[in-house]
């Protein structure tokens, strides 16, 4: 192992992507209207999705998809391509809503939807699941269980940072199982000085130098004896994307630093550290369980899934 001897530093870190497009971002919400996804602003993310699942054989590195229920939809062949790659598939909810502007009928109804879609497609029992912008804070609490129930064995939808779209910083840091008995696993912090410091990806990873990450990383790791996760973006290795106008220079900041040098750190990330799936580094085989929760949906609601692929 390049990053150290160390056993800790060696164990297996779970590698993740957030499947959806670039114009599906937080930061362009207010520009960019639901109705001309796919049409004003063409596809992208089912190109750099099948890039990066060449990245990742190159690596010899299995990751968890979590892939949005609208690209599942809009690019069909793409969930059995993960499957097929020997990589897990898991939801990012369907329509992109943060879960803490939702009722919780409006949000069982989300992932249901994309649950049953990303099943119908692939073959493959879904586990887990994602928040859109780790949207699971104190003020939805039912999410847990509105999944738990849903059928889902764990989620990785918060992020125990102070940020101004999202964060739960008095949360607990680490993989957890919560009271509805469904499991949480925060992005990864470092906590310095009694602050969290983001150090799970995505932006974050496009905006520190990268001998800097792995130095968090390689300190996460030997400070907390914890599995790491990494979460990045199909759009974030894409520096051709259409550039968006009528943003602000925050938005825009956020979301094109640093493009150009993504792809390139993500290969070196794969080479310094060993990487799997979310399913298999937090150990989760022991909370699967053959028969769903009782009170699933009934068949007619995966007919709707169904129905949507015709």
């Amino acid at each position: 192992m390049k990053a150290s001897n160390n056993t800790n530093l060696t164990q297996a870190n779970a590698l993740t992507i957030d499947v959806e497009d670039y114009f599906h971002v937080e930061a362009f919400s207010s520009v960019v209207k639901r109705a001309d996804w796919g049409n004003k602003y063409p596809l992208r993310v089912e190109k750099n999705t099948h890039h990066i699942l060449n990245i990742l054989e190159q690596h010899n590195v299995k990751a968890t998809f979590f892939v949005l229920g609208w690209v599942a939809e809009a690019c069909p062949s793409l969930s059995r391509a993960i499957v097929a790659g020997g990589h897990e598939l898991a939801s990012h909810g369907f329509s992109h809503q943060h879960a803490n502007k939702q009722t919780q009928e409006t949000f069982k109804q989300d992932i249901i939807r994309s649950k049953h879609l990303l099943e119908d497609q692939s073959g493959v029992r879904i586990n887990g699941y994602r928040a859109p912008s780790f949207s699971i804070g104190q003020k939805n609490t039912w999410a847990f269980e509105t999944l738990y129930q849903a059928g889902f064995i764990y989620t990785s939808s918060t992020y125990p940072v102070k940020h101004d779209i999202y964060g739960t910083p008095e949360w607990p840091r680490f993989k957890h199982l919560r009271q509805e008995g469904i499991v949480e696993i925060p992005i990864p912090t470092l906590e310095v000085f009694n602050r969290n410091v983001p150090i799970g990806g995505g932006g974050y990873f496009r905006l520190y130098p990268y001998a800097l990450s792995r130095y968090f990383i390689q300190r996460f790791k030997q400070q907390t004896q914890q599995p790491f996760s990494f979460y990045f973006h199909p759009w974030e290795i894409d520096p051709e994307q259409p550039k968006m106008r009528g943003i602000s220079m925050k938005s825009r900041v956020r979301h094109y630093l640093n493009l150009p040098r993504m792809e390139p750190r993500i290969h070196q990330l794969l080479s310094d550290f060993n990487w799997d799936t979310m399913f298999n580094t937090y150990q989760l085989h022991g909370l699967v369980n053959d028969e769903e929760p009782s009170n699933q949906e009934d068949s007619t609601q995966r007919l709707f899934s169904l129905g949507q692929l015709r």
